[in-house]
């Protein structure tokens, strides 16, 4: 018998059983912070989860399957030019405008087909960064100064971020480099406009599917919110006919698509059930056919296998410790906005950690700031909270550790507090 083994398991027992015996069960922190654990996953599972994550998976299975390997070391390869690499990653990781956890499907599927570390990393940080409706958010809300400084940071920290990644582990991606320079070029399966239609179809049904509802009720952004679902329905019905033209989706298949995605939509007008029924259909359909379509779903659940349960685990957590929006978890929201008060070095760092950990949905950062800001939080460590919370959340770290490893993932995590914390001490001091 190995007795050292056998003391850890026995001191696991034990800590785990005095958790149990000493559970604060029954005071009221402890009980509402359970139960605001318990809303905000039931929450990002109704929300979140239906509207962002299953299409990102539709599209990090894609990716997997109809982007070449050869595109996509060409032009975020470990050996691609930096210039195009970075660019291409910031500016597509910008364009979708999603959160740090609808992001971790996509980042898996071009960190697998073959993008170098430093340009995936970009991507990473750009998707839920440079997020043009956040940025406008912040100015109009927080004041110009923070909007800008929010922009400039955030796409200055996605190349910097990316290459730092790459400089750390150049060793790995001069290997990974090498690889790739000696795998044989595959064919083209289809011209790259079809191609590039029909990942258009999927960005623009993951777009309008989380257009969330604008502050007034007129205006461009509003009328555009109001047709939001029409919007929706007709990238799915271009999505459904390239699928049948293209990739032979039986018209059988298309026609049932269609006709459910019409009825569900005269029953329930603008609410999940169409959008959600049409997903799940759209998956038993690429399920039961054959080729590339079903090499498409498979993709796309080894993703959602890997991917889903840690984020509701992390959700879980998150909800638990810090609670949701204008409700407290364990943590009382006191405590944080005592400690991001002026603009310490302390300060920051505890911003910007804080930042690293909580959970933010798309756009949710400003009105919490809001609130931190007018309990007297300092501008520094605002936009310290800015430049890291949208990014990383505990869900997202969980995730990325499980893709990339914990050495990378602890880098990032790193990079994206020191930078956030270093850029917050430099905007404090220019503003107060």
């Amino acid at each position: 018998m190995n007795w050292k083994q056998e003391w850890k398991k026995l001191a696991l027992v034990v800590t785990v059983f005095l958790g149990v015996f000493f559970l604060p069960v029954g005071t009221i922190r402890f009980d509402n912070a359970v139960n605001e654990s318990l809303q905000l996953v039931k929450w990002y599972a109704r929300e979140h989860v239906l509207l962002c994550l299953i299409p990102a998976f539709f599209i990090a299975g894609a990716i997997s399957v109809f982007v070449s390997q050869a595109a996509v070391m060409k032009y975020l390869g470990a050996g691609a030019k930096k210039v195009l690499a970075y660019g291409v990653a910031s500016v597509s990781g910008g364009i979708l405008a999603v959160c740090s956890c609808t992001v971790l499907p996509l980042f898996a599927g071009i960190y697998r087909m073959g993008a170098g570390l430093g340009p995936a990393t970009a991507f990473l940080y750009a998707g839920p960064a440079i997020n043009v409706l956040a940025i406008v958010l912040t100015a109009r809300i927080l004041g110009l100064q923070l909007g800008v400084a929010r922009a400039i940071g955030a796409v200055v920290f996605s190349i910097v971020i990316g290459l730092l990644m790459h400089f750390f582990f150049r060793e790995e991606e001069a290997e990974r480099a090498a690889i790739q320079s000696q795998m044989p070029e595959p064919d083209a399966g289809r011209p790259l406009w079809q191609t590039g239609l029909y990942f258009a179809s999927m960005v623009l049904l993951l777009i309008f599917a989380t257009w969330g509802e604008p502050a007034h009720v007129a205006g461009f952004w509003a009328t555009v919110h109001g047709i939001k679902w029409w919007l929706v329905g007709g990238a799915g019905l271009a999505l459904g006919i390239m699928l049948a033209g293209w990739f032979e989706l039986k018209i059988w298949k298309l026609a049932l698509m269609v006709c459910m995605g019409v009825v569900l939509s005269l029953i329930a007008p603008g609410a999940l059930l169409p959008f959600s029924a049409s997903t799940i259909l759209l998956g038993v359909v690429l399920a039961t056919s054959g080729g590339e379509l079903r090499e498409w779903f498979d993709a796309s659940w080894g993703f959602a296998k890997q991917i889903l349960p840690l984020l509701l685990l992390g959700v879980l957590v998150a909800g638990l410790l810090l609670g949701r929006p204008g409700h407290e978890g364990l943590i009382p929201s006191q405590w944080v906005a005592q400690l991001v008060g002026g603009n310490s070095l302390w300060a920051n760092l505890f911003a910007a950690l804080s930042g690293a950990f909580m959970y933010f949905a798309t756009l949710t950062e400003v009105p919490i700031l809001q609130g931190l800001l007018g309990a007297g939080m300092g501008q520094g460590p605002a936009l310290a909270l800015l430049l890291a919370g949208p990014a990383l959340s505990l869900p997202s770290i969980l995730v990325l550790r499980s893709i990339m490893g914990v050495k990378k993932t602890a880098v990032f995590l790193l990079l994206v507090v020191f930078m956030s914390t270093s850029a917050g001490l430099f905007y404090g001091s220019l503003v107060t």
